[in-house]
């Protein structure tokens, strides 16, 4: 089995803010083969790269008086949250915005990168294409999105085939949290899909009892019938005791092979505050570990790709 291929998780958006150009470029020049962007719609309904579609935590918006009386209070996934919601903004509203660093405390260089703007997802897709290179495209909140009516999953996939990408071959996975927007996606599209796991919980959308019923045995062959990969949490392969160090890995990577699924975990982070205690370098956590170790012992368990802040950290320690 080759190396795990390496995913850019929202770029190097351990070394850049994320979500920026500067971030997908520095992780296509590190030799990552993906890059993965969290994709939301504006007011219009434009697809743009952001972690949430609350977006006053990575951006400037709350230093722009013409935005004040935007803000507002939503209940987004049973989560009640107030700030500036990407939907209330026309795209052209958006690119008067700067990106900003979203972890200042563990990541203080990444906040002298001042003037970098949002990112759309044509931007993107044509910069992975002038690099040979692939997108890997999470869907945020897509039951909300639909109930607001600005649904994602048909503007995606037109997006991807009006830059020619439409076949299972091409260098394209859609992923989600939720489970009945892969469903319908595989009855509209041949690119990759990836059910998103996380440690607990479950699906926002109620596709499926929990998170843990999925990773079983009958759950992942569920998966498998319209999906072609899970992205679980890391936790979900090596698990860690109360303190904080790694223990034995489960089996899900094996059922998951045995189901016809590939596994591509997340998110790989360099620094302590992230690394399994056994791992990390010194009480900072901001002070960089031994991520090489971790990224090894996944590949070791035989994962077939990986989401990482530090693409450049995963190509030397595996490629």
């Amino acid at each position: 089995m080759g190396a795990p291929f390496i995913i850019g998780h929202r770029g190097a958006s351990g070394e850049r803010p994320e979500h920026t150009l500067a971030a997908y470029t520095l992780a296509f020049n590190q030799g990552a083969d993906f890059v993965e962007p969290d994709v939301v719609p504006t007011k219009g309904g434009h697809l743009i790269a952001r972690h949430e579609n609350e977006i006053s935590g990575t951006t400037d918006v709350a230093d722009h008086p013409e935005f004040a009386d935007r803000k507002a209070t939503k209940t987004i996934d049973g989560q009640t949250l107030t700030g500036w919601f990407t939907e209330d903004f026309t795209l052209a509203e958006l690119m008067t915005l700067h990106a900003r660093e979203r972890l200042p405390q563990l990541r203080p260089a990444n906040a002298a990168w001042r003037d970098e703007k949002i990112v759309t997802l044509d931007a993107l897709i044509d910069l992975a294409r002038s690099r040979g290179r692939g997108v890997v495209a999470e869907i945020k909140h897509s039951s909300y999105f639909g109930s607001v009516g600005l649904p994602i999953e048909t503007k995606l996939v037109e997006t991807f085939a009006r830059h020619g990408w439409s076949r299972r071959s091409d260098p394209v996975w859609i992923e989600s949290f939720e489970v009945n927007n892969l469903k319908a996606l595989r009855g509209m599209t041949d690119l990759k899909l990836v059910q998103l796991l996380e440690e607990k919980n479950g699906p926002a959308d109620g596709g499926a009892q929990s998170y843990a019923a999925m990773t079983t045995l009958a759950g992942l062959k569920a998966v498998a019938a319209y999906a072609d990969g899970i992205g679980p949490a890391k936790a979900l392969i090596v698990p860690r005791d109360g303190e904080g160090r790694s223990l034995a890995p489960t089996s899900l990577v094996a059922d998951a092979h045995a189901a016809g699924l590939k596994v591509i975990p997340w998110t790989f982070r360099s620094e302590n505050f992230f690394l399994p205690a056994e791992l990390r370098d010194g009480p900072d956590p901001r002070a960089h570990g031994r991520a090489d170790a971790e990224l090894k012992m996944f590949a070791a368990a035989g994962v077939d790709g990986l989401f990482t802040d530090f693409p450049g950290e995963a190509v030397r320690a595996l490629k």
